[in-house]
């Protein structure tokens, strides 16, 4: 039997078995990647990746991982984008201020989270 031949009969397996289950894989419309962050309960929920890591994040532009977040839902106090620190993406110098799985509290690059970030309010210094 080909490579060709396996692939195909995988996929075709793999589909029997999604639809014996009822799982149904959709890939994600343009307008649910683009969905902005929301408010609710007294705080800003974003769409983020497993995993994400939360830093440290010192205004000279330098960062050390503090922790993750295990959740690809998480909550997030604010947005900054005035520390030199560049993280790419379309807002390149984003991050957001939240509070990572082990309690530690820090920042989360923008490039980490699928949500469009622009409505959590801007941090303000006390």
């Amino acid at each position: 039997m080909g490579a060709d031949m396996r692939r195909k009969l995988l996929g075709l397996l793999g589909t029997a078995v999604l639809a014996a289950t009822g799982v149904a894989v959709l890939p994600a419309s343009p307008a649910a990647a683009a969905s902005g962050c929301w408010y609710n309960n007294g705080n800003w929920w974003c769409h983020n990746t497993y995993g994400a890591r939360v830093y440290s994040l010192v205004y000279d532009g330098t960062y050390t991982e503090v922790g993750r977040m295990w959740t690809t839902t998480s909550w997030f106090d604010c947005r900054d984008e005035t520390t030199p620190a560049w993280v790419g993406g379309p807002h390149p110098y984003r991050w957001e201020f939240t509070k990572a799985d082990n309690g530690a509290w820090g920042w989360m690059k923008d490039t980490s989270i699928s949500s469009e970030t622009d409505p959590l309010p801007v941090c303000v210094e006390d």
